[in-house]
C-alpha cells in the first residue's frame, strides 16, 4: 500500500452509515461557536452521493421558511455525530436535481411503502490485530 492511501486509510472511520439518495435522513452535526460545542440536527432528502473513500460526501436539501436549502457534508468527517433515516424514498435515478425545480408536495419522492427503516451501519474497515502488524514489520 503506498503512503498516500495508508494515510487515508487512517482517516476513514470504521462504521460508516448507509445512506441512499431519495431517503430523509436526519443529521447531527457537531459546530463549535468560541469555546462551547454543540449538536446542530440537518433534516432533508439526499439529493446526491458522490466520490468514494475519504473524500466521500453526499447532499441533503430542505426548504426552510421558503428557501431550499442544500448542505454537502463529508462521509467520513469527524464532526458528523450520526445520520438518523427518517423515511425511506423511492429514487430512479443517482442525482435528484430535479427537485430543486418542485415547490412544496412536489419537492419529495415518494416513501417506498414496504421498506423498514433500519439505520444500518457497513463497516468500511476493520480492526487489525496486532500480531499481524508486528509480522508484516518485521518482514
Amino acid at each position: 500500500m503506498d503512503i498516500i492511501k495508508s494515510i487515508e486509510h487512517e482517516q476513514l472511520k470504521s462504521k460508516v452509515p448507509d445512506i441512499r439518495v431519495g431517503n430523509t435522513v436526519r443529521v447531527h452535526q457537531r459546530i463549535k461557536e468560541g469555546n462551547r460545542q454543540r449538536i446542530q440536527v440537518f433534516e432533508g432528502i439526499v439529493i446526491k452521493k458522490q466520490n468514494g473513500g475519504l473524500n466521500e460526501t453526499f447532499t441533503v436539501r430542505r426548504v426552510a421558511y421558503g428557501v431550499g436549502v442544500e448542505k454537502t457534508f463529508l462521509l467520513n468527517s469527524p464532526l458528523i455525530e450520526k445520520v438518523e433515516t427518517v423515511r425511506v424514498g423511492k429514487a430512479r435515478r443517482a442525482k435528484l436535481y430535479y427537485l430543486r425545480n418542485r415547490v412544496g408536495k412536489a419537492a419529495k419522492t415518494k416513501e417506498d411503502v414496504g421498506a423498514r427503516i433500519e439505520n444500518k451501519e457497513i463497516i468500511v474497515k476493520e480492526e487489525v490485530p496486532a500480531e499481524e502488524t508486528k509480522a508484516e514489520e518485521n518482514k
